[in-house]
């Protein structure tokens, strides 16, 4: 966790995204406003999971998440998909490259009045269950 000018920053890498325990403890324990993957996603699971799985920690944590992702062929034997995004609060796209392969800059303004919007409107911190509320849930 970094503090910025550009808000309470949450720094973790392209596998992690596999993880939402992490983001969501960077969000409730840790006050993350903007979380931050850099990636080497694999074309096939980039193809199928990438903007997904961004767009979901965005929206369960009410944090941007800026995701840069490496494109192209490293050697014969693996592709990185590329597509960096950044994605705000709500789940929207706000910011990508031209196209996946596209090497550049995006940028967005981050509105931190839009992440107090919705974290008031939608209070997930006050609302959230301890872990140990679900294990007593019977299947």
């Amino acid at each position: 966790m970094v503090d910025s000018p550009f808000g309470r920053l949450g720094l973790t890498v392209c596998y992690d995204l596999r993880f939402p325990e992490l983001y969501l403890q960077l969000r409730f324990q840790q006050q993350a406003q903007v979380l931050l993957v850099p990636s080497a996603f694999t074309k096939i699971t980039g193809q199928a999971h990438w903007e997904i799985l961004l767009r979901a920690r965005a929206i369960e944590t009410q944090c941007y998440v800026i995701a840069a992702a490496q494109a192209g062929k490293h050697n014969n034997k693996r592709e990185s998909y590329g597509d960096s995004l950044i994605i705000d609060p709500w789940g929207t796209v706000v910011g990508r490259l031209p196209d996946r392969l596209s090497t550049g800059i995006a940028v967005v303004d981050i509105d931190f009045s839009l992440i107090d919007s919705i974290r008031t409107k939608m209070p997930l911190d006050k609302q959230r269950k301890p872990i140990d509320f679900w294990s007593s849930a019977s299947l």
